[in-house]
């Protein structure tokens, strides 16, 4: 299997070739990144590189967060991270999980498809790529392939997920190399 490096060069061929598009489906402009859990430190480091070699070939390059993004859904909905903490210690592991999906799903809060697109709406799809980041931070309250089915139709702007997990096959993906393999992605896994 070529290198995490390897692969972040390919992943910028697409990136910024003339064609410009990650997917064949003009409302699915999403591609996915594979990287295994254990090298999200690396992963971090090379992407701040990439994002400086694209903006000096004419790309903006948006960073989203998704670890940023639930926080902020937490303490939006429930005042901060410490009353999920009590709330985990009372209640158990199995409600909080319940209680975060519920957080990053529900219309109390803009859920986290919403607040992507919101954030992406401004930006112009020929020359903006979005990169969504620490999706392991959503481990296990929510599968990044629901985020992305939501997402269709939505977004325009050229999008990549940088998703920590391991490849089964050639398109199940086993989000941090522990949950059940998700067969339900439709777009393209560098």
């Amino acid at each position: 299997m070529p290198s995490l490096l390897d692969r972040l060069r390919v992943l910028e061929d697409a990136l910024v070739s003339p064609a410009g598009r990650l997917s064949g489906y003009h409302d699915l402009p999403f591609a996915i990144f594979r990287y295994d859990p254990q090298e999200e430190f690396e992963l971090r480091h090379e992407l701040t590189l990439l994002e400086v070699r694209l903006r000096k070939r004419g790309k903006q390059v948006i960073s989203i967060s998704l670890a940023e993004l639930l926080l902020d859904a937490i303490e939006h909905t429930m005042g901060s991270i410490d009353v999920l903490a009590n709330a985990e210690r009372s209640s158990g592991i199995d409600a909080a999980i319940s209680t975060v999906h519920a957080v990053l799903t529900e219309a109390d809060f803009a859920p986290l498809d919403a607040t992507i697109v919101e954030r992406l709406s401004e930006t112009d799809p020929e020359r903006t790529i979005a990169f969504l980041t620490r999706a392991g931070a959503l481990y296990p309250a929510y599968r990044t392939s629901i985020l992305l089915e939501h997402l269709i139709g939505k977004a325009r702007t050229p999008t990549v997920l940088f998703y920590p997990g391991t490849l089964e096959g050639t398109v199940g993906l086993h989000f941090m190399g522990v949950m059940e393999a998700d067969h339900n992605y439709r777009a393209k896994i560098f």
